[in-house]
């Protein structure tokens, strides 16, 4: 693993259950019971600024991990920089060799509970 991700951030990946709905249906859900502690690059990919109220502000940013994380899927949910995150995107693996080795998972930021922009 690089240095930069060996010595990255700290980031919370919250593991994903199956559960059954009250239809009967099995569907995913964050559980955060199962958190996994992660040291991560985080490069930024694209924003949006919100300049009329009522619109959102859209933060994206790649966020580089170690390859053999567990469960990460396009519906985890990531904490990271005191903010939660939703993965957006399917991870993608990077192979190479052992030091170069990564997985890219694209990460938006939330809304806050208020619904005002992020």
């Amino acid at each position: 693993m690089s240095l930069q991700r060996r010595r990255g951030q700290k980031a919370i990946v919250y593991a994903l259950a199956k559960i059954t709905d009250n239809r009967g249906n099995v569907v995913l859900k964050v559980d955060e019971t199962r958190p996994i502690e992660v040291r991560a690059a985080f490069i930024p990919q694209r924003s949006s600024k919100a300049e009329v109220p009522g619109q959102q502000t859209i933060d994206v940013y790649r966020m580089l991990v170690d390859p053999n994380i567990p469960d990460v899927y396009v519906w985890n949910r990531v904490l990271w920089n005191g903010r939660e995150w939703d993965v957006v995107a399917p991870p993608a693996i990077r192979y190479g060799t052992r030091r170069t080795r990564h997985q890219s998972v694209d990460i938006r930021e939330r809304p806050n509970a208020a619904g005002e922009g992020v």
